[in-house]
């Protein structure tokens, strides 16, 4: 807007910070120190990765009232949407490892696309947890240029990770792939000044 520009100070452990929502305030207020929990929110539920008949895992997070009914109507379990003690979330926390052994049981007779298709028709949160090669042929990926194409010495090909930020007035760019081990010695050592006879007697010596 005309104005002066200013610098832009980012950390990437605040980036993952920032994501981690209550733990600071629950240390705060209650002196509460979170432990590791897999995959699962502690207090929360039901909220968790489940396994499918494909191998894949799928996140679900049924945790509000209102979720967690058209959860437990779509899996066919109507005793627990039902059920008074797991109408809000406290009492499902109480009874957290029931229902997701239901979760599981249902996951686990379908596959990834079958469970995500089903909750997506029943506005329940869910998506796919990725492996390589999920990002490899994700589409947003590419349309986001994260994923580079480059080759190593000998031609093979080898796809690289995207600059993080994207620049507008500057992009960054992948030159070249990481070098082989010593690629640079002699480069290095001859701004240095140190001569090619000299380095083949340290290469001799086992000096480099």
């Amino acid at each position: 807007n005309g104005g002066d520009g200013q610098q832009i100070d980012v950390a990437l452990y605040e980036s993952v910070f920032n994501v981690m929502e209550s733990l600071i305030p629950e240390y705060s207020v209650f002196n509460t120190v979170r432990e590791p929990a897999g995959s699962s929110m502690p207090g929360i539920a039901p909220t968790n990765a489940y396994r499918c008949n494909d191998g894949k895992y799928a996140l679900i997070a049924g945790n509000g009232d209102s979720i967690y009914r058209r959860l437990m109507e779509k899996i066919g379990r109507m005793d627990l949407a039902n059920d008074p003690e797991l109408e809000h979330n406290d009492g499902r926390v109480r009874h957290v490892a029931r229902i997701d052994a239901a979760i599981s049981t249902w996951t686990a007779e379908r596959s990834m696309d079958e469970v995500l298709a089903a909750l997506n028709e029943a506005r329940i949160p869910a998506g796919k947890i990725y492996d390589a090669a999920d990002i490899a042929n994700d589409p947003h990926y590419q349309a986001r240029d994260m994923l580079l194409q480059s080759a190593l010495d000998d031609g093979t090909p080898v796809t690289l990770p995207g600059i993080v930020p994207k620049l507008q007035g500057t992009p960054g760019q992948v030159r070249t792939p990481a070098p082989t081990l010593g690629q640079h010695t002699d480069a290095v050592l001859e701004t240095y000044g140190i001569d090619a006879a000299t380095r083949e007697e340290w290469r001799r010596l086992g000096v480099i």
